[in-house]
C-alpha cells in the first residue's frame, strides 16, 4: 500500500523528526518527504499503516496533512 499526502512541512529538521515519530508507529514502512515539491509530499509505503493516524499525528504537531488526490 502506498499513500501520498500533501503537507505544509517546510524544514528538513522538522521532516526528519516527523519521519522518526511515524516510524515508531509504523516500523515496517518506508516513509519520506519531498519538500521541494509544491505540495511538500509525505510518502508512506508499507503493508499496514493507518492513514487516519498519520494525518492526526501531523495535525497534533500543528501541520496540515491530507491525502493527495490524483
Amino acid at each position: 500500500m502506498i499513500e501520498i499526502f500533501k503537507t505544509n512541512v517546510t524544514g528538513i529538521r522538522r521532516s526528519k523528526l516527523i519521519v522518526s515519530e511515524l516510524k515508531n508507529h509504523a516500523p515496517n514502512c518506508c516513509i519520506s518527504f519531498d519538500l521541494e515539491d509544491c505540495d511538500r509530499i509525505l510518502r508512506v509505503e508499507g503493508d499496514r499503516f493507518s492513514v487516519d493516524s498519520i494525518i492526526l499525528l501531523l495535525q497534533n504537531k500543528g501541520h496540515h496533512c491530507e491525502i493527495l488526490s490524483w
